[in-house]
Parts: C-alpha cells; structure tokens; sequence
C-alpha cells in the first residue's frame, strides 16, 4: 500500500503565501524521506474554489467566479516546481470529479441520518466561512479575523448533525494518542470537543451565493465550502468510484493550526458519518509571523514565497522553512533574519566545506572516492517522520560543523604538502563525510544533494552552490 499525505487545499483568493511554501515544503520532505526507503507515495494538494470569499472577490474583479479561481489556482500549481516539488497530485474543487464525490459524500451522510433541513439564526465569519458560538467570538468578533463584522444570518438551509460525534470523537482520540501531532494540539481539539458539540450549516441559498456545489436533490441550495472541500481527501484517490480508495486512504494530513477544528473534529466527524476510514494522522504548525506580527499587505511585511526563491534559489529556499521555521509553533521571520541564515549556513558553512573538501580532492586524488553506499541514517529520517523538521537540519549542520573543525585543526592542506599519503587518506575521509552530508540533505535540499554527490562522483569542485546576496 503506498504512503499517503496531503497539505491542505489553500483557498483562492489571494496569491501564496510563505505559509502555503512552508505546508508544501514540509509535505514534499516527507514524502522525499519515505521514496528514500523505497516506499511508493502518493503525495496530494490542490486548491479550494468555492463559497463567498471567492464568490464576492470575482465579482469585485469583474470576471466569473471560475475565471477567477483558475486564475489563482495556475498560481498555486506554478509555485510547486519553484520549491522543488516534482511528483504530486494537483486536485481542485472544480474538477468534474471531485464534484461528483462531493455530492457522493453528502449522498451517503443524508442517508445514515445525519443531514437535515432547517432553518437557524447564525453567527458567521466570512473570513474563516465558518459558523460561530458565542462564547468564541471577542468582542463581538472572530479572533482569527477581528477585522471583519460577524454575519448574523437567518435562513432555512441543510445542517450536519455535528452534535452526534462528541463521544465517537472523544473515543477516537482516546484510542489515538498520537492522531493529532504535536500533542497539546489534541488536547486542544479534545478540550474543544469535550464541551459540547453544535450541528453548523453546511448549504447556502444558491439565490444569495451562487458559487459552490449543488446539493443533491436541491437546485435551491448549494454545499457549503468546508463540506466540499475537505471530501477532497478521498476524492483524490478516485473514490467513490474505487471503493477501496485505490489502496491509498487513509492518509497522513498537513495543516496549519487555523484548520485544527476542521481537519481533526469536522472532517473526522464526516468521515464516521460515511462510515469511511478516519485520517491516519494530522500534524499541526503554527504561524509565520514578521517583526512580531502577523504579515499582512496593509503592514507591509509580507514575505512572497515567489520572492524567496528569487532571492535565495530553490533549495536555499527549502532550507529556511526547514530549518529555521520551529515544526509546531509560531516563528518570527524578517528579512534580515534570512539573510543572516542564509550566510552563515549556507554560503559560509555548507557551501563552503564543499568547495574546500573537493578543490582538496580535485588537486590530491588521483580517481574519484569509492562511493559509500549507505543510505541516510534511520535516526534522521526517523526525526523528518516525526515532523522534527528542526531537528533533522540541527543533525546535519553538525556533521557540516564537524568537517569544518576538523579542516582547521587537521589542516589537511598542510599536511599533503609534506605526508602525502596520510594527506590523501585525510582527503579521502572528508569526501566521504561530504557524501554522507549529501545523502542526508536529498529530502531536505534534493538539488544540492544531487551536485554534492555529482562533485563527488567525478572528482571535481563544483560552481558555487550558494553565491553571495546584497542584503536587501
């Protein structure tokens, strides 16, 4: 059975941010790791295109609402190979398919009972398109978007009996202590789920919001974005027409800590409600904040993911959410900080024990290195699996570090000069260590990694891998 993840869908309404790169990044590491074993993956993401926000930003353009989101979904797609990602399933909510599935899912969710008609008063954040309780709102407003007025909205539409799977969800976590990583995220949804359950809204009057996807049976009504787009999971895998989901669900689910209640709680809610296999596992990551707050267009801090890999190069790119973005909370970044990385980690350290190592090797050794032939070691990609993203990197700059030291306090550039073989078997030794480094950085830096192991193979210093930047 192959390996299974998926990032979440980002939603269309604006360009990517370095928060959509990071999901991307940590998902495509992932999945690199587990090919690495030999493991067969099937690596989902796509795009999210109806409801409101989508709705009300096309019109405001002036161009359909499928205009608009092909538009922005063309963004989406176009930036996976900026950041290295090759081998991916690109789904989006408007595939024929996948409305077919959705339609599929609410189908079998109405016929066990857990879909009906009624007509409610609502609180509603249009920034999150997701319904509120009082007691979550802040002075009168979504927390997440305290910018926007909360909606107050009274309509007959079809509700999800949320209600019913407070103790089916209690029971699920309390069987999978690991479900939600890291952990204090499942307590958070646990603690969520614990005091109480409400049944949400999950159509709208296609007479007010057009754009979504019909409710079976009611040409009235159109499915409310969330109830889309997270079947979005399964449809992927060709369900409901492969019954078995192609052998791939269920899988492992990337999110960041905005999609906790509806990744963790309404989705698996769905899926019991279906009676489908619950997601395997759900990590959760904090926010990208800049100069101690949150970016935004207004503030003007916002960091361009387009931005990044046009400054820094793809794999530099890589490594500085990797590496320097903490894997489960919050992390403050700024220009500076990434330049600040970027040289000292990169240009200076590795970049420069490879150019030192093979200009040794090229000038010393008569043939190539013998190619050790092992594989990354376990703990490393057992830490990568782990979603320790931080960690994996820490291990690897030691080795780079290591090498270093031992090039300064060994010299082995003297010591050629006077005990050649002593200096070849020292030169020899340090190639091996850069191949070692090489074979470690593949998921993390699969560009680089490949120009290591290309140096090492042919004996030569390669061009620099990480030239040096003006700041900006």
């Amino acid at each position: 059975m192959a390996r299974y993840i998926t990032t979440t869908l980002p939603y269309v309404n604006a360009d990517p941010h370095i928060g959509h790169a990071l999901e991307f990044v940590r998902a495509d590491t992932l999945a690199r790791t587990w090919e690495l074993e030999g493991k067969e993956v099937f690596f989902n993401t796509g795009t999210d295109e109806h409801g409101q926000k989508i709705y009300e930003a096309a019109l405001a353009n002036k161009e359909t609402p499928q205009e608009y989101a092909d538009r922005f979904a063309a963004r989406f797609k176009e930036l996976l190979p900026l950041l290295g990602i090759k081998r991916f399933n690109f789904i989006r909510t408007t595939d024929p398919h996948h409305v077919y599935a959705a339609q599929e899912m609410w189908r079998v969710c109405e016929a066990n009972g857990y879909i009906y008609k009624a007509k409610q008063k609502i609180y509603y954040c249009v920034g999150c398109e997701l319904e509120k309780t009082e007691s979550e709102l802040v002075e009168g407003r979504c927390p997440l978007h305290p910018n926007k007025e909360i909606e107050i909205r009274e309509e007959e539409n079809y509700f999800f009996r949320f209600s019913e799977f407070q103790e089916p969800l209690l029971k699920w976590y309390r069987e999978h202590q690991n479900f939600v990583i890291p952990h204090f995220r499942q307590e958070e949804i646990k603690k969520f789920v614990e005091s109480g359950l409400q049944d949400f809204s999950i159509s709208r009057l296609k007479s007010k919001m057009p754009w979504g996807v019909p409710v079976p049976g009611d040409d009235t009504q159109v499915m409310y974005v969330w109830f889309d787009a997270l079947t979005n999971y399964i449809s992927a895998t060709g369900w409901p027409d492969k019954k078995d989901f192609g052998g791939l669900w269920p899988g492992i689910q990337l999110a960041g800590k905005d999609n906790l209640r509806q990744q963790t709680a309404i989705w698996q809610a769905m899926l019991m409600a279906a009676n489908l296999p619950n997601s395997t596992q759900i990590y959760i990551g904090g926010f990208i904040n800049s100069g101690g707050q949150k970016m935004s267009k207004s503030l003007g801090n916002v960091i361009s993911p387009y931005e990044l890999v046009e400054k820094y190069g793809t794999d530099a790119t890589r490594y500085l959410l990797l590496r320097h973005v903490h894997p489960f909370e919050d992390t403050d970044i700024t220009w500076e900080r990434l330049d600040e990385w970027y040289t000292a980690h990169l240009v200076n350290g590795l970049g420069n024990l490879v150019a030192r190592v093979m200009r040794l090797a090229e000038d010393h050794l008569v043939q190539p290195v013998d190619s050790d032939a092992h594989q990354p070691a376990p703990d490393v990609a057992k830490t990568i699996e782990s979603y320790e993203f931080q960690k994996a990197c820490d291990a690897i700059w030691s080795l780079i570090n290591q090498a270093d030291g031992y090039i300064t306090v060994e010299e082995p550039f003297k010591v050629i000069k006077h005990e050649k073989e002593r200096g070849v078997f020292m030169i020899q030794n340090l190639v091996r260590e850069l191949e070692k480094i090489a074979k470690h950085l593949a998921p993390i830096m699969p560009e680089s990694s490949e120009k290591i192991l290309k140096a090492v193979r042919e004996n030569k210093k390669p061009e620099n891998l990480f030239p040096r930047i003006d700041s900006k």
